[in-house]
């Protein structure tokens, strides 16, 4: 079967391609497990060289928008797709216009062309709980809570979460939608997204640089490690669609702490090392689209279908530093 990544040169677009060729199979279109014999990652551009690990991995670059690129990606009945692509959450209240066009535009394009195979294929769409906002949500969300996004990036992944419902529902795709947390720590440097200072509080410290906080100390967020996310995203690909239900929105598992307790579980794990400075640096604007998103998470659903939990902030800084310091 040929598997598709779009966004797949990013962070987690490789780090899910890598652990995918490493199991070697997925569940096809057939209901049967499938030897992926293609593995192509798409993405508008391509970063860094892939390494070595990805080297039966393609890397096809070009514009989610534009529908002549995916049908030509969208090729084979037997196909699995992972829909990572995506301007994320300050980008997209950044161009408004931008963030339409390739999260729901691109969304869209890639939706009809799986339909057209007339297969069903698995697709696994990433939303996020910034699908939430006041004043619906309150303290806790879960999947029953109602959405109520406050961007422009939440409102695009709430469409997205409904048009990949229906497209199931119609028998067009057998889809999922992953409600992802902020995933950490990301390396490399910062993007664009809001929620960026959650990789950077432990990256940049363990790298000896100052990190500028742009919100403060009390803020909530739901994280998960990036090895539980990508775990997760196949276990949830897996899933069979009955256990999902009519809504294939699933809620991520996440540990829900506030900025001083990801501070306190870096200097717990750091041991020995000497850490940049952290110094407070407010920033209205990031401050208020974090302040608009769900502060803790339900994940009763998830974990019905088997999705794991970090047990703690200290193992996820310590799978960092295994991965990318060590």
């Amino acid at each position: 079967m040929k598997l598709v990544i779009t966004g797949g040169a990013g962070f987690i677009g490789r780090m899910l391609a890598q652990a995918i060729l490493a199991r070697g199979s997925l569940t096809g279109p057939s209901g049967r497990a499938e030897t992926v014999d293609e593995l192509v990652l798409f993405d508008a551009s391509a970063g860094a060289p892939l390494p070595p690990s990805l080297a039966r991995a393609k890397l096809v670059l070009g514009d989610i928008a534009e529908r002549a690129a995916i049908d030509a990606l969208i090729d084979r009945p037997d196909i699995s797709v992972f829909h990572l692509a995506s301007i994320v959450s300050a980008g997209a209240e950044q161009d408004f216009d931008l963030a339409l066009r390739v999260n729901l535009d691109g969304a869209r394009h890639l939706l009809e062309a799986c339909r057209r195979l007339g297969s069903r294929p698995r697709l696994v769409f990433t939303s996020s709980v910034a699908v939430f906002g006041p004043p619906a949500m309150g303290e806790t969300v879960d999947d029953l809570s109602k959405e109520t996004p406050q961007t422009t990036y939440g409102m695009t992944k709430a469409i997205g979460e409904l048009l990949v419902n229906d497209y199931s529902r119609k028998g067009f795709v057998d889809g999922r939608a992953a409600r992802l947390p902020t995933i950490v720590v990301r390396p490399g440097r910062p993007n664009k997204a809001a929620s960026s200072f959650a990789s950077g509080v432990f990256r940049e410290p363990l790298n000896g640089e100052p990190c500028r906080l742009p919100v403060t100390l009390d803020t909530m967020m739901p994280l998960s490690g990036y090895r539980t996310a990508v775990g997760n995203l196949i276990r949830l690909h897996e899933a069979a669609g009955e256990a999902i239900g009519a809504d294939r929105a699933v809620g991520f598992p996440s540990l829900d702490v506030s900025v001083a307790e990801m501070i306190q579980g870096l200097k717990r794990v750091a041991g020995g090392r000497t850490l940049g400075p952290i110094e407070m640096a407010p920033d209205p604007a990031i401050q208020r689209i974090v302040a608009g998103w769900a502060r803790r998470t339900g994940s009763a659903k998830a974990r019905s279908l088997g999705l794991a939990r970090d047990p703690d902030i200290d193992s996820i800084v310590r799978e960092y530093i295994e991965d990318f310091l060590d």
